[in-house]
């Protein structure tokens, strides 16, 4: 058994593999057009584009998303965050210049640009949330009926054992009912009456610790369209960080990897290293802030600039930074082709729809 295709409205992705957006800098033209070329969807991460660089963010994004379309003719995607202080700029700037825009980091209850169902119709860039709870899903969706009288193309269930940032609370992160596997058909339920009401087709997308290609096989079966996957890939070529960056996770154990407390007031899970040591040991790392990136940044209280740590750790220097990495980033333990990795993916998914039919049938 194929991989099935993946449709989200009239955009059909012959492979239903979405890479993840990975800031700051790990995910751009490079990885996002390679992913593409393989028939899933390259997603560029916008975050922190103009940090400490030439250009505002939406400078630089545009140039990335000019590279990627350079370099492919398969679907593109851009990964914003609410969070961030020029979410609506962004999403302004990306709007019918990629297939997909991905929203995540708080609630999107708002969408620059589209004020109206005639402008929503009329968009070529389909919609997707990123949501950790069917609680998140509702919200979102009831509000955007209610102002634009529409809603999402797709939505993207993060689980607790995805990369960055997460969207739980310290103590909600390993309990078993936050687990993907039950919040998935929890946010299908809560979606089936706008597909019904709305005669929409609303694919859900599984994301957060999907490794290998029976994992895409077992959110498939729960009713997964698709799944959206980030640590595998950094593991490539054509990944944009630099070596050192990825050489971290070949390195990393899975002790190694470890939830840890954002400066932005939020859990996230990295690889533990000797900056995030001395930064758990009360060890502030001085900054002066040229621009409030995120809008829930305590610049005063932050013991350490996030994006700089991440900026460094993109650029290979991880005396002054850390990676962010999701739960079986110890797993990656070689640098691979994006092509080769899909090969992978692909067989790994047939070899486990083979072992089951084979289960099935001696039973």
């Amino acid at each position: 058994m194929q991989l099935p295709k993946l449709k989200i409205d009239d955009l059909e992705v012959d492979t239903p593999i979405i890479q993840g957006g990975m800031g700051i800098g790990i995910s751009l033209s490079n990885l996002a057009s390679a992913v593409a070329n393989q028939g899933g969807i390259g997603v560029i991460s916008s975050v922190g584009l103009g940090f400490k660089h030439e250009g505002s963010n939406v400078e630089n994004l545009l140039k990335e998303i000019n590279k990627a379309k350079s370099n492919t003719n398969g679907i593109l995607g851009v990964n914003i965050m609410a969070a961030l202080t020029d979410y609506e700029k962004l999403v302004k700037a990306s709007m019918n210049k990629v297939d997909i825009i991905l929203v995540g980091a708080g609630l999107p209850l708002s969408l620059p640009g589209l004020f109206s169902k005639k402008a929503w119709q009329e968009k070529n860039t389909k919609i997707a949330v990123i949501v950790s709870s069917a609680r998140a899903a509702k919200i979102i969706f009831m509000k955007w009926e209610r102002k634009y009288g529409c809603v999402p193309d797709a939505v993207v269930i993060e689980g607790p054992k995805a990369g960055g940032h997460l969207g739980y609370k310290l103590d909600q992160i390993g309990k078993s009912a936050n687990k993907l596997e039950k919040t998935l058909p929890k946010v299908e339920d809560t979606i089936d009456k706008y597909r019904e009401s709305h005669n929409k087709n609303i694919p859900t997308i599984a994301a957060g610790g999907i490794y290998y290609g029976k994992d895409i096989k077992n959110f498939l079966d729960l009713g997964a369209a698709g799944v959206k996957m980030g640590t595998r890939f950094v593991g490539t070529k054509e990944c944009d960080a630099d070596k050192n960056f990825k050489q971290q996770y070949i390195e990393s154990s899975q002790e190694d990897i470890k939830i840890i407390e954002s400066p932005l007031g939020l859990p996230g899970r990295a690889i533990n290293n000797n900056f995030l040591e001395q930064v758990s040991q009360g060890i502030k790392k001085p900054f002066q802030c040229p621009w409030k990136c995120m809008k829930s940044c305590k610049v005063q209280e932050a013991p350490y600039c996030i994006a700089e740590a991440l900026l460094n750790a993109k650029k290979g220097i991880l005396e002054e930074g850390f990676a962010f990495a999701g739960a079986n980033g110890y797993l990656v333990d070689k640098i691979i082709s994006v092509k080769k990795l899909f090969q992978n993916l692909k067989l790994e998914f047939e070899r486990a729809t083979t072992e089951e039919k084979e289960f099935a049938f001696s039973n």
